[in-house]
């Protein structure tokens, strides 16, 4: 756990109101971020465009508010609108000042140790990402773009060389509670066997499995566990870290975030979700689709609780229409049993280290998956590149696939990401065209999510999108 000094200015008073406190204060971080070049301050204080500053203020205000149950981007910064931060490079290492900063990240004036790590990592990452990938012609290439995942990941000292472990948890930031207690009893058999867990780092789903595995590991007097958050920049503000999440990763993008959990994951489950869960699936069937990886060993597990039931028929209707039989085949399908999916994710991963050992791979980092460049290049969804997708049969699975997370990915975007809700509110929503059966099928899927909540967590949702047939 990284060491913190806080400190308030003597003689100054907390700021109070009777709503939203906050505090101003500086702090110093210790291990992993003792240091940081000139010119990664300057581009971290750097308010103009091209700067960081911006950028790591809304990441700052979204660890700062960790736990938080709104899922508006814009929420966090409408309630705290004089919160900053400035990082300094001393001759004794980084200061980290903080101005007008949520009281709730604080105890007694200092701030709590696990928003501490958050806000670090936080930091790291950007300053790593300014100056590390920018301008990397590297990036332009498919082994470019997964060598600098790879740097982005060991940067973040996340890569670890131990027996495979690392059980990846996708699923929603908006479920009932029925859906979130299977979730903690999910993680807590999978946390009995002794396994990690690395999510998306939000609420919902993504907290549930880390919740449950906690218990499972005091149990099993496990002491360094890892509870790993991968995320974005324009995913965090919508959906802040949860509080047990004590290895945060912030990717330059969602493409890499995604290749992130497939490079480091050695299973993944997979629970009820919307689009961006939706999203997830189809990417890792994209990938595995292919012929270059139809050798892997890859255990991925759908799995909820009884009333998810029609849920995952419908997510299994959709997979089997537009992508066919051989993409159902990379899957398995629990329902209402936890045991049985941490026995069976446990068996499949003692698979991929057989598998792992037997390639000379590393059991920390899957270089032997092949990612294609499409999968890997970020898509900006603007209304001329969601009408332009090819959402037709006749395609080979794996490029079908690859449209059809692009579609879920804009939709992500226009629900939650504060560059997409822009472009719905000045052009209305996106238009999504493909031949009439996966239009239906897409459609009902959408409409199903929305009728289930599974878009927004409070308020009213508005689809950002039109399915054209």
């Amino acid at each position: 756990m990284n060491d913190t000094t806080t400190t308030l200015p003597q003689g100054a008073a907390i700021p109070f109101t009777p709503t939203l406190p906050t505090v101003s204060t500086h702090i110093y971080p210790r291990g992993g971020l003792d240091v940081l070049s000139r010119e990664e301050v300057a581009r971290l204080r750097d308010a103009s465009a091209g700067g960081l500053h911006d950028l790591l203020r809304r990441c700052a205000l979204a660890v700062l508010t960790s736990g938080s149950a709104s899922d508006d981007p814009r929420a966090a910064q409408e309630l705290y609108p004089d919160f900053d931060i400035q990082v300094r490079q001393q001759d004794r290492g980084v200061r980290i000042e903080l101005t007008n900063a949520p009281a709730m990240a604080f105890v007694d004036d200092r701030i709590i140790a696990g928003v501490a790590e958050l806000l670090f990592a936080v930091v790291r990452d950007l300053a790593f990402t300014a100056i590390d990938l920018n301008g990397d012609e590297e990036l332009n290439t498919s082994r470019g773009i997964t060598d600098a995942v790879f740097r982005l990941l060991r940067n973040a000292r996340v890569l670890q060389p131990s027996d495979p472990n690392l059980v990846v948890c996708w699923g929603g930031h908006s479920i009932g509670q029925e859906e979130y207690k299977y979730t903690k009893q999910v993680g807590y058999e999978l946390g009995l066997r002794g396994m990690d867990i690395c999510t998306g780092c939000g609420p919902g789903a993504m907290k549930g499995p880390m919740k449950g595995a906690t218990i499972a590991h005091a149990k099993q007097r496990r002491r360094r566990s890892r509870y790993i958050g991968v995320t974005e920049p324009g995913i965090i503000a919508a959906e802040s870290p949860n509080p047990i999440v004590n290895h945060l990763v912030i990717m330059p993008d969602i493409e890499k975030r995604l290749e992130a959990f497939v490079r480091m994951g050695h299973g993944i489950v997979v629970f009820p979700g919307g689009v961006g869960t939706a999203e997830e699936i189809l990417y890792l069937l994209g990938i595995l689709l292919r012929e270059e990886n139809a050798h892997l060993r890859f255990p991925l597990i759908l799995t909820g609780p009884t009333g998810a039931a029609p849920y995952f028929e419908q997510i299994d209707r959709f997979i089997r229409l537009t992508l066919g039989e051989d993409a159902a085949r990379l899957y398995e399908i629990i329902v209402a049993d936890p045991a049985r999916v941490a026995k069976r994710m446990d068996m499949g991963i003692r698979k991929v280290k057989d598998q792992r050992i037997a390639q000379k791979d590393s059991f920390f980092f899957n270089w032997g998956i092949e990612v294609p460049l499409e999968f890997q290049q970020p898509f900006v969804p603007t209304h001329e590149l969601m009408a332009g997708l090819d959402l037709h049969h006749g395609r080979k699975p794996c490029d079908l696939a690859a449209d059809l997370r692009r579609a879920f990915s804009g939709i992500v975007a226009g629900n939650v990401k504060e560059d997409g809700m822009r472009r719905i509110e000045a052009h209305g929503p996106f238009e999504i065209h493909g031949d009439p059966d996966i239009m239906q099928a897409l459609d009902a899927l959408l409409r199903a999510f929305v009728e289930q909540r599974r878009m927004k967590i409070s308020g009213e949702y508005r689809p950002c999108y039109r399915v054209v047939g």
